[in-house]
């Protein structure tokens, strides 16, 4: 029985992914989501919209703890919570988040800003991605970038596209210090090579990397320093697996700690961060389950 708890993670609240074979006019998250709940749903699998809260082994059995109490007994199961996107921490961040300060983007908030100055916060693909869709209906869409420049964190084909659309500005070494506005967002005020400024804005859409979705598993479960899910050979330390690992046998590639406890996507340490890496991920995850359940 396989469960999951989150239903399109990062990739779910992406304006356009561009780079998922199969798709060469790119497809929004949000679509590639709804798509595959539908074909998953066709093959018999069962979704339970529940906030997992626990995990617990007995014997050959793992139970999954809901938030309503109940729990879900399974042989095996597949962890693929995905990541949470990282809060803007600067005076006003909090107060104004979903009043003009936004984590992630989608389609109806692209058209809503419509002939506006939208500020993009980050480097990576997602803001790359989001800034691009923004630029389709905003007047100017500044992409604020704390790094040097695009190159370490973003993907050569965006950076090209941003390049070539005229109405993104990339502002390198910048920052936001503090959000004003009563009931929505009115103002920032930015750090950057050129000093500090406030600039009249309405619209800051936030891609500043994201955290596992890892503090309700019990400690069995290893993790690293920054709580991304150990599996396969990241269990080993100096060689040698940890004293959880209780098995006569090596872990497979994608399994965690505890045994028949699977990790796949975004949550596990060292993964790629790709809509086509995660699926992978969890196709390989399955042929490891099938190998799991046939030495009972």
């Amino acid at each position: 029985m396989s469960n999951r708890t989150h239903r399109g993670g990062q990739a779910g609240t992406t304006s356009k992914i561009e780079n998922y074979l199969g798709f060469p006019a790119g497809i929004t998250g949000a679509d590639m989501g709804r798509r595959a709940h539908i074909q998953a749903t066709r093959f018999g699998a069962e979704f339970i919209t529940q906030r997992a809260t626990g995990l617990r082994v007995d014997g050959p059995y793992r139970f999954l703890q809901m938030g309503d109490g109940r729990e879900i007994s399974s042989h095996v199961i597949l962890l693929a919570p995905g990541v949470q996107y990282r809060k803007l921490d600067v005076p006003g961040g909090d107060r104004l988040t979903g009043r003009g300060i936004y984590y992630g983007a989608a389609l109806v908030e692209a058209a809503a800003c419509r002939n506006e100055d939208v500020f993009v916060v980050g480097g990576a693909n997602s803001a790359g991605q989001a800034a691009l869709h923004f630029s389709k209906y905003a007047r100017s869409v500044v992409m604020l970038v704390r790094g040097k420049n695009l190159a370490a964190t973003m993907s050569k084909y965006l950076i090209d596209e941003i390049g070539r659309t005229s109405n993104i500005e990339v502002k390198p070494g910048s920052q936001v210090l503090e959000a004003f506005g009563e009931e929505h967002l009115e103002r920032l005020r930015l750090c950057s090579e050129e000093g500090e400024a406030e600039v009249l804005a309405s619209s800051l859409f936030v891609f500043i990397g994201a955290a596992p979705r890892t503090e309700w598993l019990p400690p069995e479960v290893l993790r690293d320093a920054k709580g991304f899910l150990l599996a396969g050979p990241d269990l080993r330390v100096d060689g040698k697996l940890p004293g959880e690992w209780k098995e006569n046998r090596e872990p497979f590639l994608l399994e965690s700690s505890v045994p028949g406890v699977f990790v796949a996507g975004d949550v596990r340490h060292g993964s790629v961060k790709r809509v086509a890496s995660a699926v992978g991920e969890g196709s390989i995850a399955v042929q490891f389950v099938h190998q799991y359940l046939a030495g009972f």
